[in-house]
Formats: C-alpha cells, structure tokens, sequence
C-alpha cells in the first residue's frame, strides 16, 4: 500500500518541522495509512504538543496498542501528571519496552525518588538497555558519588552499547583524567554512540578550553541529530556573543519540544522564561 500523505510528513519530521507535518499526518491517519499513527505521534511529540500527544497516545493506547506506552509517559510527564506517566511507563516496561526505564527513572528521581530511580536503571543495565549505564553513571556524579560512578562506568563499558563509552569518559573526565576520557570521547564518536559529539564538545569547551574544537564537535553533534545538540550549538553559540547565528539552533530546539532551547531562546530576546 503507497502511503503518500504518512512519507510527506516523515519528510517534514526529518528535517526538522514537525508542526508543518502534524496537519498532514491527521490526514494520513483519517484516510487508513498504517504508518500514519505512529508518525503523528512522533510530530506531536517531536513539536512539543504535549496536551495533543497525550489525547491521540492515550487514545491508542486504550485501544491495545501498548507500545506507545512509553511515548504516552513521556508526554504525561512533560504535562506534570507524574502519576498518570509513571502508570504508562510501567505499563511500557512491563510490554517489553526496556527503554522506558530511563524515563522511569527520570520521573521518580524528579519525585524525590533516587533510590528507586536507580534500582530501576541497574535493573535495566543488567537487562541490555543501551543508554541505562550511561544514566546510571550521570546520576552518580550529579550526587557528587565520584567513586560510585566510575566503579558504575567500568563495570559497563563495552563498545558494543557505545554509550557505555561516553559515560565511562565522562567518570574519566570527572577524576580528572583527561586524556583518558578524550580518547574515550572518540572512540564513543567512532562507534556512533548517541550523545557522542555533545558530550565531548562540552569537554572540550569546559576542560580543553579548546573553543574551536567545541563548535566543530557541536556542529557534528546536529549533523548526527544528538539529542539536545540544537540547544546545545545555539547556548555555545549565544555565549559566545553569535546570537543571529545562535537563534536558527535554538528556534530548531524550541519546535523540537526542547524546553532548555526555549528558555536559552528566551533569554536571548531578553524575555524572563518564568515571567508569566
């Protein structure tokens, strides 16, 4: 079956324009293309249409279609309904969807849950799931619990789920072993790990004071589609005084849903995020 309207708006998704392909894909899915509900899902969320994500995710989730639970948890959460999401994203796991324990974990560590919210990413880690350790890790240096995270990083670092990689740099970088993590930055780069660029741009930035090496890495991040690059090309960008430049990334982030480029954005119009 041709799926004319679904592959327009999978086109549009790709390139960053998730609003203009939202209204295409409600057509999609009223004419029966099958691809169509999960692509309008991805819009919605895609764009940060919280309130209209959860309505049509909810909605397929009522009717079986359980592996749109976890995306339905991430939209609930962004709406602060912790219940509802932590609900949905239980019911992910529970249907197989090891990857909504990262999410999971995010959710109850917002609660004042830490303990449980790493008892649910070692439970996954040991399961397989690829970004888990990598969580895992992060959580540990945000406590300050050096020793925990590096002892976390090695247990898990292996090439074979690159993002390992990335968080064993990061305890590198952490206990100040700076050559160790570069290289380690690289070679997670090399294996295509997902935060890859992102993180060893901020190393570079932070630790090297290597400012064009930053921006090559953050330009590369956004080549590869990094979560959270746009935001942060343009908060690199804006700091360093680029702001025409700055805005496309962070205006690119703020149709993304991204909330961090929207704040970043609103700061760069002089507008206080929090004024209501």
């Amino acid at each position: 079956m041709t799926e004319p309207l679904s592959q327009q708006g999978r086109e549009l998704l790709d390139r960053d324009r998730a609003l203009e392909a939202v209204e295409i894909l409600r057509h999609a899915v009223a004419t029966g293309e099958p691809s169509a509900p999960g692509l309008l899902a991805r819009a919605y969320l895609d764009s940060g249409s919280w309130h209209a994500a959860a309505e049509w995710l909810g909605q397929l989730v009522e009717r079986g279609h359980t592996e749109f639970a976890g995306r339905l948890g991430v939209a609930l959460a962004e709406l602060g309904d912790a219940a509802r999401a932590e609900d949905a994203l239980r019911l992910a796991i529970d249907h197989g969807e090891l990857a909504a324990a990262n999410d999971l974990a995010i959710l109850l560590r917002a609660q004042g849950r830490p303990g449980e919210a790493v008892q649910v990413l070692i439970w996954a880690a040991e399961a397989g799931d690829e970004l888990a350790p990598d969580n895992l890790v992060a959580f540990h240096l945000e406590a300050g619990d050096l020793p925990t995270a590096v002892e976390v990083a090695e247990r898990y670092a292996d090439d074979a789920r690159p993002d390992t990689v990335v968080a064993l740099a990061d305890a590198r970088a952490a206990a100040g072993r700076d050559d160790d993590a570069e290289e380690l930055y690289r070679r997670a780069g090399a294996l295509g790990a997902l935060r890859a660029h992102t993180a060893y741009g901020g190393f570079l930035l932070d630790v090297r004071g290597d400012v064009a090496g930053a921006e090559r890495e953050f330009r590369e991040a956004r080549r590869h589609r990094e979560p959270g690059s746009a935001y942060a090309l343009g908060r690199f960008l804006a700091d360093e005084g680029r702001r025409d430049e700055a805005r496309e990334h962070l205006v690119a982030g703020t149709n993304a849903g991204d909330r961090n480029a929207a704040e970043a954005l609103a700061e760069l119009d002089g507008v206080d995020p929090t004024d209501d």
